[in-house]
């Protein structure tokens, strides 16, 4: 009797997050199948084009190869700022280790408008800052910095460091030794988690960007907002499935590279 009440509980939670997962997912699906359509009121049946992606690619693909190099830059700056701020805060244990920590989530839980409005006051009078990508990549960094932090430092907390590092130590191992060979490799995790959410993140930002972004500096989702705004609906879906066809080799690959090595392939 038992078996049998754990097999109907199994078998109605596979189909509540079949059910999620629908919900979730089939409209994306709808709308990146409305891109290949001729015609987004007849539908399918009135046949299947690349034309719209074809559109997309020509009118849009400046943006779409300035969001890949603010979102890379971004991860490049998240990686050298994120993960020996998150090392410090595992280490120290003090109230003001705390409270920088808490410090950190600001940006998270501001507007991003109130966020890109405070940086352009603050830097917007600085040269030729404001009309270069530069500043959306301060703003992105701004923004998904704590989530990078927040990764490592969950992996950092759950291990014990001190003891790590103190044992390195007795051996003879340096700091750059210990920190290169002990603590990355002990929060490889946290790196790839809080990797994977820079990239999406940074990609997929479009409120703070909105008030960033000159005529010179459009980013992909800006661009995908401008598409659905004063252009048919099939292009700005034909730009929702660009978006995907780029953004999901690039996650596949950060996790490809997240793998830990086979040491007997190294033999």
């Amino acid at each position: 009797m038992r078996r049998a009440r754990r097999s109907k509980a199994f078998w109605a939670l596979l189909a509540f997050t079949l059910a999620v997962c629908a919900f979730l997912v089939v409209p994306v699906a709808m709308s990146m199948l409305a891109g290949v359509t001729r015609n987004y009121f007849v539908g399918w049946r009135g046949g299947l084009t690349l034309d719209w992606v074809v559109k997309v690619w020509t009118d849009y693909r400046h943006t779409i190869g300035l969001s890949l190099q603010i979102a890379l830059a971004c991860l490049a700056c998240t990686l050298v700022l994120g993960v020996p701020a998150a090392y410090v805060l595992a280490r120290s244990r003090s109230r003001l280790a705390r409270a920088i920590e808490e410090l950190l989530v600001m940006p998270v839980a501001i507007p991003g408008l109130a966020t890109a409005l405070a940086l352009i006051v603050t830097f917007g009078g600085w040269g030729d800052l404001r009309r270069s990508w530069v500043f959306i990549l301060i703003g992105h960094v701004l923004f998904t910095l704590p989530f990078m932090v927040r990764s490592v430092l969950a992996v950092l907390a759950s291990i014990d460091l001190r003891t790590l590092e103190e044992g390195a130590r007795s051996l003879g191992a340096s700091f750059a030794q210990r920190f290169f060979g002990i603590v990355l490799p002990n929060c490889r995790s946290g790196i790839v988690a809080g990797s994977l959410m820079v990239v999406t993140l940074s990609l997929g930002e479009f409120n703070m960007t909105l008030l960033l972004h000159t005529p010179l500096t459009p980013t992909l989702p800006v661009g995908l907002a401008d598409a659905y705004a004063s252009l048919r609906i099939e292009v700005g879906s034909a730009y929702t499935l660009v978006f995907f066809v780029i953004l999901i080799p690039l996650l596949v690959a950060l996790q490809l590279a997240s793998r830990p090595r086979d040491p007997s392939s190294t033999r």
